[in-house]
């Protein structure tokens, strides 16, 4: 049985640092692609960020270039979402996600999703 489970979220004030962890389990890590969204209330869940089995490729959302980092280890069986410079409207419930293949950008993309951590950035 595939799990991912996200940690490290919480309440920050804007400019501040936050590093989310996603910890997968049941599936042979390497062979998935992993990514980040969020989905603020009332909106829909977005693409943040994703990187590819290697590590080697990494891919952002526009609003989150510059200021978020997107890494994995493959021994750990974890990936990570570095973000700093945060902004209120980053404000949102994070979710890592996994697909075998490449990695993708919409939510359909994925079969595999953890239950979320709450980021709160306050102004």
């Amino acid at each position: 049985q595939i799990q991912l489970v996200e940690s490290g979220g919480g309440l920050v004030q804007a400019g501040g640092s936050l590093r989310l962890s996603c910890a997968a389990s049941g599936l042979t890590f390497s062979n998935y692609a992993m990514g980040w969204f969020r989905q603020a209330p009332g909106k829909e869940r977005e693409f943040v960020a994703g990187v590819s089995r290697t590590g080697g490729s990494t891919y952002y959302a526009d609003s989150v270039k510059g200021r978020y980092t997107i890494s994995r280890d493959n021994a750990k069986n974890t990936v990570y979402l570095q973000m700093n410079s945060l902004k209120p409207e980053d404000t949102a419930v994070y979710y890592c996600a996994g697909r075998t293949g490449v990695v993708g950008t919409r939510t359909n993309d994925y079969g595999y999703w953890g239950q979320g951590t709450q980021v709160t950035v306050s102004s």
